[in-house]
């Protein structure tokens, strides 16, 4: 194809030809490192399919990730096509498990056979969240009214299938909440995938049981509400993520992200905590598992 739009949670990307160029991707040891701590890692949201990262680049971006401590993947699904090749993924490789959904740039392409299609999919134990679905009122790739509909008709599929939602929120904070708190997203909870909200948002999505997940937003200085809520949130709520290929982190901010990137969002979040990073990746490994059912060792 020409070019695409591909959506992140912090902006839109255009992308030139079939896949995702990652063009310099590779060995980020150097001056920076290797993890060192201990406790393993575990990404949250990551892409790996599609436009995100060509097929012939996953192995060795799982391999380089693993050599730095990270040895878990939630690989995000974000149409029927791409839900389906993350499901694949998810079958086949190990510490890869898949959250499977239509995200709302792509709510246009909603039908009732896609409903059907995808609460087929959920159903595979590979499958441990549903989305990323929500709300995307900034770029409005799809219509307002439109994104509501299906981010709705989503939440019942978690419901129906019992399993927790990937939520994906930008300039829509209250009418995101007004939604979970409608359809009783309570009942199967959930992450707020790449937090980007501030201390409000968050107590009332933790009122909702939902987790919150820091991207590579909480190693930018800029990002002061971002960091406060990283640093104040219940040690029991708390995940990390690279939402890769977007969002690197601090020391690569502005080039591609990938999984195993993660290490430096989690070494911020600890600083912030005034805790050990092992101690945070003990933690949000243990949350993933509390919350989904599925850690890398179990």
């Amino acid at each position: 194809m020409q070019g695409i739009a591909v959506r992140t949670g912090a902006f839109v990307l255009e992308v030139t030809g079939d896949s995702f160029a990652v063009a310099g991707w590779g060995d980020f040891g150097g001056q920076e490192g290797s993890w060192e701590h201990g406790a393993m890692l575990v990404d949250a949201h990551c892409h790996l399919t599609g436009s995100y990262l060509a097929s012939d680049q996953v192995e060795a971006t799982l391999a380089r990730a693993k050599a730095h401590g990270v040895t878990g993947f939630i690989a995000v699904g974000t149409d029927l096509d791409d839900s389906r090749t993350v499901l694949d993924m998810a079958r086949r490789m190990p510490g890869v498990q898949a959250s499977l959904g239509v995200h709302p740039h792509e709510a246009k392409s909603w039908t009732p056979d896609v409903a059907a299609a995808l609460e087929g999919l959920l159903r595979d134990p590979a499958v441990r969240f549903v989305g990323e679905t929500g709300l995307d009122w900034h770029y409005d790739l799809s219509p307002r009214e439109v994104q509501e509909e299906v981010f709705r008709a989503q939440i019942r599929l978690a419901r129906a299938v019992a399993k927790p939602l990937m939520i994906h929120t930008r300039s829509a904070p209250e009418a995101t909440l007004r939604v979970l708190e409608e359809e009783g997203a309570s009942g199967v909870r959930g992450i707020i995938h790449c937090f980007s909200e501030d201390r409000a948002f968050a107590a009332r999505a933790l009122d909702l049981g939902f987790y919150l997940s820091f991207s590579g937003i909480t190693t930018f200085k800029n990002a002061g509400a971002i960091r406060d809520v990283a640093a104040w949130a219940p040690s029991d709520r708390i995940l990390v993520e690279t939402d890769a290929p977007f969002l690197a982190p601090v020391p690569y901010r502005g080039k591609p992200n990938e999984p195993g990137f993660v290490r430096f969002t989690a070494e911020a979040v600890a600083e912030l905590r005034g805790i050990p990073p092992a101690k945070l990746a003990q933690l949000t490994t243990q949350n993933l598992e509390a919350l989904c059912g599925w850690a890398p060792s179990s």
